[in-house]
């Protein structure tokens, strides 16, 4: 198996991994009755039962969001080699690329699902393009200088939530019933979208800080061989499972199991270092997995998801809507006195499912669905273009 065809396998297996954990957050919010208004309502941590939610929740929170972060940058990079080796100009047509997911995003966050991400990754792919080619100092000094704002907010607002000042979730967002989402219909939901469009989206212009240093350190640990199976790479995979394993985790634990004051540090601070540990482990199992060992059903799964993550990840969050919500078959409601409990077993349900669809589409189509129609208007108006360079040259 030759480096290149390694490092695809590894960022599959990532990708894979990211895009269900991003389901492991949002199928709280699907399964409960009050929907997306309660996305911050953690139960506090007086029984069994809540202290099992907090903890499950405590795995995907925050980490499955900065790995695909990470990776967005990962594949931001490997666009801007592609362009740099075929002597394109650049950004040139990634900002095409980058309008198409802002629009996917939006009809993702308008159909289906009130915190969709892409439409923060489009901005933040658009500034980060126009950083990405320049020196490490330059981008070192972007990311220092856009980090520390980043820790600056995050910490001014956790000190007003300890003094009582800060203004509770559930306060900002105020759907138009309290029994939208067990009862509601599909276009009343809707509609709610586009009214409450300034709440809901406070959190894709709040990541966007964020979302500049994970886009670039993505691209310079690329960079750096934290891919590669070499020496070098895997002593720069040890220091981030030191780093994000062993000193972020268990902070990030205590920060979990702290109450709600310490919410937006559980979510913004601490997970995107752990998830720096984790793309650490994750690349050194699957690399030493190498060619040696045929994939086995999970690693299949994961690496088929992340093949088709465009897909997967707006599929799986309407597949959550439809089971959950009370246009659908309504379960959050009916099964509201299982909370926590059966929420997990949702979770792996859908993740199971998507992995075997993934896994079965790809045995006919080369893309997943979406990404089939993506690749087509992303390519339209370049083939446009083709054909005018032709008719002119005639």
């Amino acid at each position: 198996m030759s480096t290149a065809q390694r490092r695809i396998d590894v960022l599959d297996v990532l990708r894979g991994l990211a895009i269900l954990g991003t389901l492991g957050t949002n199928i709280w919010i699907f399964t409960n009755v009050i929907g997306p208004p309660a996305v911050l309502d953690l139960p506090p941590v007086d029984s069994f039962a809540h202290a099992f939610e907090v903890g499950v929740r405590f795995l995907a929170n925050g980490k499955a969001l900065a790995l695909l972060t990470l990776l967005f940058g990962v594949g931001l990079e490997l666009q801007y080699r592609s362009a740099k080796r075929r002597g394109n100009p650049w950004p040139g047509w990634y900002l095409w690329r980058a309008g198409l997911l802002f629009v996917e995003g939006l009809l993702h966050y308008v159909l289906v699902f009130e915190f969709d991400v892409l439409m923060g990754y489009a901005v933040t792919s658009v500034i980060v393009a126009y950083l990405i080619g320049r020196s490490d100092r330059a981008v070192r000094v972007w990311m220092i200088t856009v980090g520390s704002i980043h820790v600056a907010f995050v910490s001014l607002l956790t000190v007003a939530f300890a003094l009582g000042q800060g203004a509770a979730n559930t306060a900002l967002i105020v759907p138009s019933r309290p029994d939208l989402f067990s009862h509601g219909s599909y276009l009343e939901q809707v509609a709610d979208r586009l009214r409450l469009m300034p709440v809901y989206r406070l959190e894709a212009i709040f990541i966007v800080p964020l979302g500049i240093v994970l886009f670039l350190l993505g691209s310079r640990l690329m960079r750096a061989g934290v891919f590669e199976n070499t020496a070098q790479g895997a002593r720069l995979r040890t220091r981030l499972m030191i780093l994000g394993l062993g000193i972020a985790l268990p902070l990030n634990v205590l920060t979990a199991f702290s109450g709600p004051t310490w919410g937006l540090v559980d979510r913004y601070i601490l997970p995107p270092i752990v998830a720096l540990g984790l793309l650490g482990l994750v690349t050194r199992l699957v690399l030493q997995m190498g060619a040696s060992q045929s994939p086995g059903i999970l690693r299949t799964g994961l690496t088929s998801v992340g093949r088709t993550a465009l897909s997967c990840y707006v599929f799986q969050n309407l597949a959550g809507t439809i089971l959950c919500y009370g246009w659908g078959f309504g379960l959050a409601a009916r099964f509201e006195d299982l909370r926590p409990w059966w929420v997990p077993a949702a979770w792996l349900g859908i993740s199971a499912m998507f992995m075997t669809g993934a896994t079965w589409w790809l045995r006919r189509f080369d893309r997943g669905p979406l990404e089939l129609v993506w690749h087509w208007a992303y390519q339209a108006p370049q083939r446009a273009r083709q054909r005018q360079l032709v008719d002119a040259a005639r």
